[in-house]
């Protein structure tokens, strides 16, 4: 049965950036949940996202004050919370490399504190993003958010006979023109006539997600989760040389090298993870492993549709099935809000 949300009250933790944004204004036009809070520690970006649209300035919108380091202060803002959307990381990887504990205080002790204060304060569903690079990460970040990850699916086991809150997680790939993405740092370049576009490795890949595609997969999976999943939505991959021909077509490409961190390739799922993995026509499942029910018995809380994927599935930027070629990329960039 899917879980309505008519009438919730649903808290986003980095409410203020692109991701949250967008949820925002996608569950105030599109659903009738009572409220939405938008939790963030930036007062200057909470005070411009209310300015900047009458739907973020309305009585269904809160804005809270606060960090997810901050446990105190999320049980003050969990209060009467129905949704959590957890949305709230440090993200850049070269930053991670060199600021360690900064990365493992919000993305991991910060995943702890929601998960705590969602079970004390009653909340009755948390959905968490997560990113491709949580998966085999050889990097800081990656590291950080396959912790967040295994926390989250562990709070599953915390709650008791209540039964809830439910825990589960969206994993993704690089969203297309968010903030401090690829996309406007190279706009930003073209803007200054720059004579070429750095390109790390000519080889690289990347699966590629708009902001609304991403906001629209995680709200379907808020309302249709059992708890413990790891729902991938099926999305393209492209080529770094491809999308920089489709933006800057004819410009100079200069190769500048691999950032520390960073894959050639990345993964949405391992080899490893396939014997837990369900496809649905849209998406895949990953179920969690570690409760004592049966996959099957699982799987079929999700319907009967999915099959489990052949053993040894890789989920891959390089061996993705789907493709944007050029113009297909051309065209997805012109159509970006």
């Amino acid at each position: 049965m899917t879980y309505s949300l008519k009438g919730k009250i649903i808290l986003i933790t980095g409410g203020t950036g692109s991701f949250g944004r967008a949820a925002a204004a996608k569950l105030l036009r599109d659903s009738e949940c009572a409220k939405v809070i938008i939790l963030s520690r930036d007062e200057l970006k909470q005070w411009e996202m209310k300015q900047s649209d009458p739907l973020f300035n309305s009585d269904r919108v809160r804005y809270f004050l606060g960090d997810v380091r901050d446990s105190q202060r999320l049980a003050r803002a969990f209060r009467e919370v129905n949704v959590v959307i957890h949305a709230a990381a440090l993200k850049q990887v070269p930053a991670a490399e060199y600021n360690p504990s900064e990365f493992i205080k919000t993305n991991i002790l910060g995943a702890m504190n929601v998960i705590d204060n969602a079970i004390e304060r009653g909340v009755e569903r948390v959905i968490a993003l997560s990113t491709d690079k949580s998966v085999n990460p050889v990097n800081l970040y990656g590291a950080t958010k396959l912790c967040s990850d295994k926390v989250f699916i562990s709070g599953n086991v915390y709650v008791g006979k209540r039964g809830f809150p439910i825990f589960s997680i969206v994993r993704y790939g690089n969203v297309i023109g968010s903030r401090g993405s690829l996309l406007p740092y190279w706009r930003k370049l073209i803007a200054e006539k720059s004579p070429f576009l750095p390109v790390t490795d000519e080889r690289m890949t990347r699966f590629w997600i708009t902001i609304d595609q991403a906001v629209d997969f995680v709200i379907k999976r808020l309302q249709d989760m059992r708890g413990g999943e790891i729902f991938v939505p099926k999305i393209p991959s492209i080529k770094i040389v491809d999308f920089a021909e489709a933006l800057a077509p004819g410009v100079e490409r200069k190769v500048v090298g691999i950032r520390d961190g960073e894959k050639v390739h990345e993964l949405l799922i391992s080899s490893d993870e396939a014997r837990f993995t369900v496809e649905y026509p849209k998406y895949y499942t990953i179920l969690p492993a570690l409760f004592n029910t049966s996959l099957e018995q699982r799987k079929a809380k999700l319907g009967a549709e999915g099959k489990f994927v052949p053993s040894g599935f890789v989920y891959g930027s390089d061996s993705n099935p789907e493709w944007l070629n050029v113009q297909q990329t051309k065209e997805l960039i012109n159509n970006l809000k």
